[in-house]
């Protein structure tokens, strides 16, 4: 009977896991890359409402640091991915949404970094949403501010975190330890009381 129950509720579970539908969560891009490794410039772009239909193409542009003018450096739409500048030939990849027209992750991946990559990225989102009776163009742009450095650095966050799961983990040990110390004196001390009552 157990069996039968345990069985009918998983297919329940099974019936309700495939009405679900994934989420679209907009994280910011890292910022900072190290030279001659590779990096993925992060731009994710969440439609309000998932059941409407859309189509989006990509354009990333790309400001050198100390310049004043962006230029264009990718593009991906329906025809798929198109380096558009000879800085970044054969070392950018698409990193987003795949097998799908509408993108909400435009994410590319930077190959061998070099420190001319420093600077601003901004990626272009032009979506158009499709309804009943009319079709609505929206653009969205994100912007990157990326630095390269020689080596990888820790951020503060990272440093302080560690310390506090190491503080954490010996206070921990610590209060067991006292804690095996106290109990192991009381049940001596009860061992001691029943041996004189038996005495």
């Amino acid at each position: 009977m157990a069996l039968l129950r345990f069985l009918l509720f998983s297919f329940l579970c099974t019936l309700f896991v495939y009405q679900c539908h994934g989420a679209c969560a907009e994280v910011d891009s890292d910022t900072e890359a190290v030279a001659g490794k590779g990096f993925k410039l992060g731009c994710i772009s969440c439609k309000r409402r998932s059941e409407v239909r859309g189509e989006a193409s990509v354009e990333w542009y790309f400001r050198p640091k100390g310049e004043a003018d962006f230029f264009l450096m990718y593009t991906y739409n329906e025809d798929g991915p198109t380096i558009e500048s000879d800085q970044f030939e054969a070392r950018v990849d698409w990193n987003g949404s795949k097998r799908s027209r509408d993108i909400q992750d435009a994410s590319i991946y930077l190959l061998n970094v070099t420190f001319n990559d420093s600077g601003t990225y901004r990626c272009f989102f032009n979506r158009i949403l499709s309804y009943e009776n009319y079709e609505y163009n929206d653009v969205v742009s994100k912007v990157v501010h990326l630095s390269v450095v020689g080596k990888a650095t820790r951020g503060t966050a990272s440093i302080v975190s560690e310390v506090m799961m190491y503080v954490s983990i010996i206070g921990l040990q610590l209060w067991l330890l006292i804690e095996m110390i106290y109990c192991y004196r009381k049940i001596a001390a009860a061992g001691e009381e029943a041996l004189r009552e038996a005495a």
